[in-house]
């Protein structure tokens, strides 16, 4: 992830003209110009049928950026979030998060309390760690501490509790109302809009599970009749019991597009922002259904491009996630707002593996808030946005340790070490306090944690004592001439061609060379490239080890 790749799309062209160096600038023109009532209500929403993991703050953080920027003009501001629990569980997940964001397999849950509620509401199903009153209520928590956990501040709703409280009625008596335009509408865009079909899914009160049968309509009563039929599910089917009944509209459901406009008229939204995925189909039917069935106006919207994540697309089933607690062991906070605040209309990669280059974009980012970089679209980009990327602007730039140096230091176990070194290089001043110099090195943990997790060249230890090793004579007399070498005061890529210079020197092969400095210092027979690791420890130290003196 380049800087001129991720930076060079930040602003926005509105279609008067006007340009923004932020996008979520031009976001906020474009709901200013429909003038909307204070206040101003974002949306976003989840479905709760897996683990809540990084892309489903997608919609959480695209929000938050237009929502600051409309505080700061301001604005009052709601940012509200729907957990669509109402909805059934049509299959089992692969993998859950505990309470505390952990992944972990069925196998370690009551799986069973799934399995057994499959087309129910997600909010009648038992919590399979048996902490929350449902299912819908752990995951619902899950997103909402991950919201926390980025500093954004969203108000929660179930939308299982809106029907409960009658908020829905009016929008399903509506719907129901005018079914026959609602058929009409929704035939443009699904093909079961049949004669027959009715948007409203009630829950059978003998078995539980939602059914898509309605065989009548009662709008005075505000109830409808039933049948508890089979319900497909891809290839699968969940079977109904054959239950014939009455249900009122607040036990049952919409269907998800006549659902989402409902939201927004319930919530009286004025902006949400959605994947690509339903722009090409929900969008337009809920515009339809907004204008046509429920006569109310859209909010305005926003697509956004997922993100993949190291090359491939984000899939619970799959196992390629990575969830909000797992990366925060990797990033500060910051770093990944900042990732969220790069234009959405952009695709872009999250590679675990390249992390480092996200820092050090980042990084890049702050010194161009704070003093100007030598590519003014990121410098103005900084100026727009670096303010709701952080919790608080400084005074002054933070001290910020290099990332791959962290992971350098995160070799070496001692703290005292690790500071002096990050002192020697100058990544910390010398007049930094210690509650500076405890704030740099806590990004140390973070790359020592990554070179763990992607078991990379920096996944190695120093040792602190001196291994016990032997060498042959042409072996020791090199390690001398080398120790020689780092007493000049050479620097990491001097010291890495110095290696080869010296081996041939002294007739031995520079792997050879190569194995006895590993052996010297990680007590292996590889590791990273060493003589830019040399460069990075404490000179006196490094002649040391290198003569076996220490």
């Amino acid at each position: 992830m380049s800087t001129d790749d991720t930076d060079s799309d930040t602003g926005v062209d509105e279609p008067d003209g006007a340009h923004h160096d932020f996008w979520a600038e031009g976001v906020a023109d474009e709901i200013e110009q429909r003038e909307p009532d204070n206040p101003i209500v974002i949306k976003g929403g989840v479905s709760p049928s897996g683990v809540a993991h990084l892309g489903n703050v997608n919609e959480i953080m695209r929000g938050y950026f237009v929502a600051e920027a409309l505080r700061d003009r301001g604005h009052a501001v709601r940012q509200v979030f729907t957990s669509d629990d109402r909805d059934p569980l049509r299959k089992l997940p692969r993998k859950l998060a505990d309470s505390d964001g952990n992944i972990v397999g069925l196998g370690e849950v009551d799986a069973g309390a799934l399995g057994r509620n499959l087309g129910k509401p997600y909010t009648d199903i038992p919590d399979p760690f048996g902490e929350r009153d449902s299912y819908a209520a752990h995951f619902a928590a899950l997103l909402e501490a991950d919201a926390d956990r980025l500093g954004v501040d969203i108000e929660m709703y179930s939308n299982t509790e809106l029907y409960g409280k009658g908020a829905f009625d009016p929008v399903v008596e509506r719907v129901l109302d005018r079914v026959d335009t609602a058929r009409e509408v929704l035939s443009e865009y699904q093909a079961k809009a049949d004669d027959e079909y009715v948007p409203f899914n009630p829950i059978c009160e003998a078995c539980g599970k939602l059914t898509e049968t309605v065989t009548d309509i009662d709008l005075a009563a505000e109830t409808v009749d039933y049948v508890c039929t089979d319900m497909a599910v891809g290839d699968e089917t969940i079977e109904g019991c054959g239950h014939e009944g009455t249900a009122t509209f607040r036990e049952g459901k919409l269907p998800w597009r006549f659902e989402w406009p409902g939201q927004w008229q319930v919530l009286d939204v004025d902006f949400e922002p959605f994947g690509k995925d339903h722009a090409e189909g929900s969008w337009p039917s809920g515009v339809d259904i907004a204008k046509n069935v429920l006569d109310i106006e859209p909010p305005e919207p926003m697509v956004y491009e997922w993100f993949t994540l190291n090359g491939e697309a984000l899939s619970s089933s799959a196992g390629n996630i990575v969830t909000v607690p797992e990366l925060l062991e990797l990033l500060e906070p910051e770093v990944i707002r900042y990732f969220f605040a790069l234009h959405p209309k952009t695709a872009r990669d999250l590679d675990l593996s390249q992390l480092d280059q996200l820092v050090d974009d980042f990084d890049r980012f702050e010194e161009a808030y704070y003093q100007g970089v030598n590519d003014r679209s990121v410098t103005a980009f900084a100026e727009a946005a670096y303010p709701y990327v952080v919790d608080a602007v400084a005074d002054e730039r933070p001290v910020r340790l290099p990332y791959t140096f962290a992971a350098v230091l995160g070799m070496v176990e001692d703290q005292a070490l690790r500071e002096k070194l990050a002192r020697d290089e100058g990544h910390i001043p010398d007049d930094a306090d210690a509650a500076t110099v405890e704030a740099a090195l806590a990004r140390v943990e973070q790359a020592r944690t990554w070179a763990e997790r992607m078991d990379n060249a920096y996944n190695y230890r120093l040792q602190a004592d001196l291994p016990d090793s032997e060498f042959d004579d042409p072996t020791s007399d090199a390690l001398d001439s080398l120790a020689d070498v780092v007493a000049a005061g050479h620097d990491g890529e001097t010291i890495q061609s110095e290696i080869y210079d010296t081996a041939r020197e002294h007739g031995i092969e520079p792997g050879a060379l190569f194995e006895a400095g590993y052996r010297l210092f990680f007590d292996e027979t590889q590791g990273p490239r060493l003589g830019e690791f040399l460069g990075d420890l404490e000179q006196e130290f490094v002649v040391g080890r290198l003569r076996r003196e220490r």
